[in-house]
């Protein structure tokens, strides 16, 4: 190995040992994984003890009209419904509700066939998912009910049931399960790429500032040179993100395998044929992995030079505010076009290096541009990190060793200039 690259190797070592090695380091990798199982089984949880909830109901029908098929609705919707005599008093299936004999009983009455109002008696409140399925279930019963003594009843039913539109897409086919899981992938890289790339960026600038500030650096320049230095920095924060990314996604990956047969098991009758669908594949996740990296070597460089040029916590704060802000922007313009739509100019915009790892992967993994636009956006993000580099160097040369009141633009001009 060259001593140059001995010179990196050493300083990316030691920032790399010295960040793994920390209380929050340490506490962060694990509690993450501890957090998604814990919802991971909590949801699971409530899932099946909802489904195996008691579902034992009582309905009286006082109109002798549509007891019999709001109960048969209420069966298929998963019930275990008892069609009770309507001479069968009140105070009875309350005794009944009270004692847990049954959860709940509904009461169908001439104002049900009028209104479609009806009355629900429990213990407990039903819930909004449970109260809109079952007026969904009595108002179309009485809806039916009504039109079957209308001329041309189908007509009107379909028009009640608001039309039907179909859709039919032009170009390249996609499956619904395909779209939906391009879709969901590009909302999730772009959040993981955002918060790597702002977390991870900020690591730069503060490992920059404190050796600065306590003065390490000068004792550390004599051995190493700054351009040197600023790349092991940049190398060993990265190489610590993607410790703690590659630790967070093989807990993910083992929380699924080891989730879905659970949940199949738990409930069969759901359908998880199509689970394998949803997720991404190998390529998708190789395009992740090259926009994480180019927007972090994008990014981390443009927090060193920050760093460099400041001697205060206060002094950074607002002088990163730029480089935030080109996280920020792209960010909004992806949520207004969530779906990898929107104005056609985003496209365009995409294009842009510092824009291309929020707005560009999304639309690729959504397949919502073609496929040379992918590339030469990485391209142009791969130029980008060379001149951004270049800059930031030169930046970070003087920037480094400088104490006092934080350089004006013009004097940061002067440094990339003379440095």
């Amino acid at each position: 190995m060259k001593p140059g690259w001995k010179q990196v190797w050493a300083v990316l070592r030691r920032e790399y040992v010295e960040r793994v090695k920390t209380k929050g380091f340490v506490f962060s990798t694990i509690a993450i994984p501890v957090l998604m199982l814990g919802t991971t089984g909590l949801m699971a949880f409530m899932a099946v003890r909802a489904e195996q909830s008691n579902r034992q109901m009582a309905l009286v029908d006082f109109t002798g009209e549509v007891g019999e098929e709001v109960a048969r609705r209420m069966d298929a919707a998963g019930y275990d419904v008892e069609i009770v005599d309507a001479q069968v008093g009140l105070e009875e299936l309350d005794r009944r509700v009270l004692e847990d004999e049954i959860e709940a009983y509904v009461l169908l009455d001439d104002l049900t066939v009028q209104e479609g109002a009806f009355g629900y008696r429990s213990k407990g409140s039903p819930g909004r998912v449970r109260g809109a399925l079952l007026e969904s279930i009595v108002v179309e019963t009485v809806l039916e009910l009504r039109l079957s003594v209308m001329e041309d009843a189908v007509g009107v039913r379909q028009l009640l049931d608001g039309g039907r539109m179909e859709f039919e897409r032009l170009g390249e086919q996609q499956s619904e399960v395909q779209e939906a899981s391009g879709i969901a992938t590009g909302i999730a890289g772009v959040i993981i790429l955002y918060m790597a790339m702002l977390l991870y960026g900020q690591f730069v600038l503060r490992s920059v500032l404190d050796e600065k500030r306590n003065r390490v650096v000068e004792v550390v320049i004599s051995a190493v040179t700054p351009g040197r230095l600023m790349l092991g920095k940049i190398l060993g924060v990265g190489s610590m993100g993607m410790t703690q990314l590659g630790i967070w996604a093989l807990c993910a990956a083992l929380i699924g395998l080891l989730g879905v047969p659970m949940l199949a098991a738990s409930l069969p009758q759901a359908d998880l044929s199509q689970l394998g669908e949803l997720l991404p594949g190998v390529g998708v996740l190789l395009l992740l992995l090259a926009y994480f990296i180019l927007g972090f070597f994008l990014y981390s460089s443009l927090f060193a030079a920050v760093g460099a040029m400041c001697n205060t916590e206060e002094e950074a704060q607002q002088a990163n505010f730029p480089v935030i802000m080109l996280l920020i922007v792209p960010f909004m313009f992806q949520m207004f076009s969530i779906e990898g739509g929107g104005f056609a100019w985003m496209d365009w915009a995409a294009l842009l290096p510092f824009f291309s790892p929020i707005m560009m992967f999304p639309r690729a993994a959504s397949g919502a541009v073609p496929w040379w636009m992918v590339g030469l956006s990485l391209l142009l993000m791969v130029i980008a990190v060379g001149a951004t580099a270049w800059v930031a160097g030169r930046i970070y040369r003087v920037g480094i060793l400088m104490q006092g009141k934080r350089p004006t633009l013009r004097e940061l001009a002067r440094w990339v200039r003379e440095a």
